[in-house]
């Protein structure tokens, strides 16, 4: 494989267990400055938040994408967040947890909501409004669930809703497709 952002080649092969200082040498050689931590819930993971810790010791700038669903506590201040929300298409609306929208940070984490539908449009829009997500959170973005819904509908929720909300596409699935992973 190849990083997209640096053009370096790296080979992972499954089953094979790094410890922190393993991937933090690998992170290092990419010679990128900017890390994110993502996977379906990164903070799951036994030694997350010690790489994250690590990382940024090294002076990475480092993104967390987190599922939501772990709290972020216990990330280190230094690291960004961007907290998926999930809405009720998704069919995993209930672990959401909430507490990690009062942790968030005006001057550094992100929010997402991922929609399939105009409901999970109105309860974006909830969310954002009973925990004033506009004032706590850098950016709140809004992303359309691949297949699900007409990007030009979705454009126009988003445009004609007055808030300061941005939609993000995911950009590999266009590229490569949405049955490519690891990209």
């Amino acid at each position: 494989m190849r990083c997209v952002w640096c053009d370096s080649e790296y080979t992972f092969t499954g089953g094979e267990y790094f410890t922190i200082a393993d991937v933090v040498s690998r992170v290092r050689a990419f010679n990128c400055h900017l890390v994110e931590v993502t996977g379906g819930e990164p903070l799951a993971q036994r030694e997350a938040f010690s790489l994250i810790e690590q990382l940024c010791d090294e002076g990475f700038e480092v993104l967390i994408e987190t599922g939501g669903f772990v709290s972020t506590e216990g990330a280190d201040p230094r690291a960004s967040i961007i907290l998926d929300v999930k809405c009720p298409g998704s069919g995993e609306e209930e672990r959401n947890h909430w507490p990690n929208l009062d942790r968030l940070r005006s001057d550094k984490d992100e929010v997402k909501f991922v929609v399939t539908n105009f409901e999970d449009w109105t309860y974006a829009l909830k969310i954002v409004k009973r925990y004033e997500l506009d004032n706590r959170a850098r950016a709140i973005l809004i992303s359309p669930a691949w297949g699900a819904i007409e990007l030009k509908q979705l454009a126009e929720w988003v445009s004609s809703s007055g808030l300061d909300v941005r939609m993000q596409l995911q950009l590999h699935k266009y590229i490569w497709g949405p049955e490519v992973h690891g990209v």
